[in-house]
């Protein structure tokens, strides 16, 4: 966990944070200085680095934050009393909403390429995730609900890739995110159902 430092009046931690992610995201990650992040909040770098102690620190923030999202729905629903294609179906949807409402954060960690320690981090993390949903289905084929002649790793990377495409054309202004989920889980789940009607039989 990275330790929280108390910010002075007007600036808080999340402000530098939120400051951060917008310019890793606009110029780059290598190519944003902590002058840059600074300048952007209208503070000097004395300032930013009462806040935090790297621009190494303020990235390993930003990805765990999408991260720490991601898990929260995956322990979400799997304390859920229902099947193992419920809880995946679920967990799409959360993925979604997460998705949405970290929407910065989410395309920052989609981006990182393991070029530092903070990358290699959150790489090692996302991997960790896809393992979690490829179990999770390999528990609903098991169970019946999802067809069995899907590789579960290639069906949790298909599934995710679907969620993570919409980072390339989603705004918080184009509908509501709940809705948005409905149906991204009514399409993936349409072709994954075993139980789906084929139109040639």
């Amino acid at each position: 966990m990275t330790p929280r430092r108390r910010g002075r009046p007007g600036h808080d931690q999340d402000a530098v944070l939120n400051a951060a992610v917008r310019l890793f995201n606009t110029r780059g990650y290598d190519a944003t200085s902590m002058f840059d992040v600074a300048m952007s909040l209208g503070i000097t770098k004395s300032t930013l680095y009462h806040h935090v102690i790297s621009k190494e620190q303020l990235l390993t923030m930003a990805v765990d934050r999408a991260l720490d999202g991601l898990f929260e729905a995956a322990a979400e629903t799997a304390a859920q009393a229902t099947t193992a294609t419920a809880r995946l179906e679920q967990l799409v949807r959360r993925s979604v909403l997460v998705l949405a409402e970290r929407l910065e954060f989410v395309t920052l960690l989609l981006r990182v390429r393991g070029n530092t320690e903070a990358e290699q981090h959150a790489l090692s993390r996302r991997r960790e995730f896809d393992r979690l949903v490829a179990d999770l289905v390999a528990q609903a084929q098991a169970e019946g609900g999802v067809r069995a002649d899907v590789d579960p790793a290639t069906a949790a990377r298909l599934l995710f890739g679907m969620v993570n495409s919409l980072i390339e054309w989603y705004r918080p202004d184009r509908g509501d995110p709940a809705v948005l989920a409905g149906t991204v889980a009514a399409l993936a789940f349409e072709g994954l159902r075993s139980d789906r009607t084929h139109p040639n039989g």
